[in-house]
């Protein structure tokens, strides 16, 4: 493991591997860069290949205040680490939280994405603000996790392993396809009251300040090539037509279904390496 300061003192914790063009992979919840342990290798034959905690999330700073855990302040980590690296540019890949924080990245630093995947999500201020019944109900967590602290942080605090497996089964259909070390990564994480304070404050910052900030930016395009992917079996491939919620927002975009749910990257993780790799390789340099 290694780890950098940001300008604001939040230590990212990230690895890196492989040589060539730079591919920056962000994880989501309730995850750490473990995630990617099974993709990132095979990247990394021609990419160089970075994997990264959030902020608040594994082994980075979990930081107090709401307001540094939005999708904005989560990105601007982001781009100082690839920076740091030596990267003005890079390729950009996000699942599920890590997925809106390459969203609101590719926004406000448009000129370092070389190109963006998008990995089971719908954009956020969409979910939010057009709820439907089969969506709170499959993914309450939103607004429990969003609840006053010390709340959720309370009830979750007295069984972490059973509150976030639940949400791994419920939405990747089932445990079977985890692997044990990303899941012993991933218990580790969470096993941390600041953790679970941090990934609450997640939650709440998507509502107070997030999606404010994606309000002001209804209408714009990211012209960077896009690739949206999406778990056939999962909450968002059966709730909405997934690429046709990014239409309006991706001006260059291609979308694949991928088998299982939500957790895709973790439980088909060969699947995933491979509409990576093609959508990669298929960039220019």
């Amino acid at each position: 493991m290694t780890r950098f300061s940001t300008p604001e003192g939040i230590k990212i914790a990230y690895d890196v591997a492989g040589s060539g063009p730079p591919v920056l992979l962000l994880h989501g919840f309730p995850q750490t860069r473990a995630m990617w342990q099974s993709i990132a290798p095979t990247l990394a034959d021609q990419f160089t290949v970075v994997t990264a905690d959030l902020r608040g999330y594994g082994d980075s700073t979990k930081p107090a205040a709401m307001e540094d855990m939005s999708f904005r302040a989560m990105a601007g980590d982001q781009v100082a680490l690839m920076r740091h690296l030596g990267f003005e540019q890079f390729h950009l890949v996000g699942h599920d939280r890590g997925g809106r924080t390459a969203h609101r990245l590719a926004l406000d630093h448009t000129d370092v994405v070389k190109s963006l995947t998008l990995m089971d999500i719908v954009p956020t201020h969409l979910l939010l603000d057009d709820l439907s019944q089969q969506v709170a109900r499959a993914y309450y967590h939103w607004f429990f996790l969003a609840q006053p602290a010390p709340f959720p942080e309370t009830l979750i605090g007295h069984d972490p392993d059973a509150y976030f497996e639940s949400c791994l089964a419920g939405w990747g259909g089932g445990m079977g396809g985890f692997h044990p070390k990303a899941l012993e990564a991933y218990r580790r994480a969470w096993r941390n009251p600041d953790c679970i304070k941090a990934m609450c404050n997640d939650y709440r910052a998507a509502i107070d300040v997030d999606f404010d900030l994606d309000a002001r930016d209804l209408g714009r395009q990211i012209n960077a090539p896009a690739l949206v992917l999406y778990g056939a079996d999962g909450i968002m491939g059966q709730a909405y037509d997934v690429a046709a919620t990014w239409q309006d927002r991706l001006s260059d975009m291609q979308s694949v279904a991928l088998p299982g749910g939500h957790f895709f990257p973790d439980t088909h993780a060969q699947e995933t390496a491979q509409a990576l790799s093609d959508f990669l390789c298929a960039q220019p340099d």
